[in-house]
């Protein structure tokens, strides 16, 4: 366990983020006078536990947006890039591909990254609502941001879809990643912000691996 974690568990940590992200909205709407029309997109297959809260108090759909990250083809861990299902893409800046010789791999690894993001999306999606993102408020939500590059390809990815805002939203992110973070989404709603970020793991007393059996009871859940 986590020493100081700042989380039980991902629900606990979606019930602190929809208070956050509930407030923001409640105030947007009074200064405003108009409500905005919400979706809740969940990085799966993490991000749904801490979606599904959001999306309850919101009172608004549950969907997905898969994205995956692009691994080094020397170094599994290591990320180079991320790519959705629908095959937006988004590369490290640090060009960490100028030290292999050829696009080959590059490639290889690319292709990878794009059939793990659609197998699960076709695992995901007979438990997504149909949705109307046009002119929508889009809840982006993760359960942490380590790099970055999964939730931006996948602001990116939903950018194409018209909507009228892009919020970007997770329990915790590295301080020194927000002023990247900013140029995705039109709003970021990150609850704590450390200066010293090991992994998303750290802050969560119980951070076990989601299921695609968890996933798919949580998204057929009625609100």
């Amino acid at each position: 366990m986590p020493q100081n974690p700042l989380f039980a568990d991902r629900t606990q940590a979606g019930e602190k983020l929809a208070e956050a992200i509930h407030n923001i909205l409640t105030q947007q709407t009074i200064d405003s006078g108009v409500k905005p029309r919400t979706i809740v997109y969940a990085l799966p297959r993490g991000g749904i536990p801490v979606a599904s809260p959001v999306a309850r108090l919101l009172g608004c759909p549950l969907t997905i947006e898969v994205a995956k990250k692009i691994s080094h083809p020397k170094n599994s861990e290591l990320a180079i890039g991320a790519v959705t299902a629908s095959g937006n893409v988004l590369w490290e800046e640090q060009g960490i591909f100028r030290t292999i010789p050829t696009s080959q791999l590059q490639e290889v690894a690319l292709n990878s990254a794009i059939e793990q993001a659609q197998f699960l999306q076709v695992q995901l999606d007979s438990a997504c609502p149909q949705v109307d993102p046009k002119g929508a408020t889009l809840i982006l939500v993760d359960d942490g941001i380590a790099t970055g590059m999964t939730m931006a390809v996948a602001a990116k990815s939903l950018r194409t879809l018209s909507p009228a805002e892009i919020w970007l939203c997770s329990p915790v992110a590295p301080l020194k990643l927000l002023p990247w973070l900013h140029q995705w989404g039109d709003r970021l709603i990150v609850l704590a912000t450390p200066k010293h970020f090991l992994s998303v793991s750290h802050f969560y007393s119980e951070f076990p691996q989601v299921e695609t059996s968890e996933a798919l009871k949580i998204l057929n859940s009625e609100f």
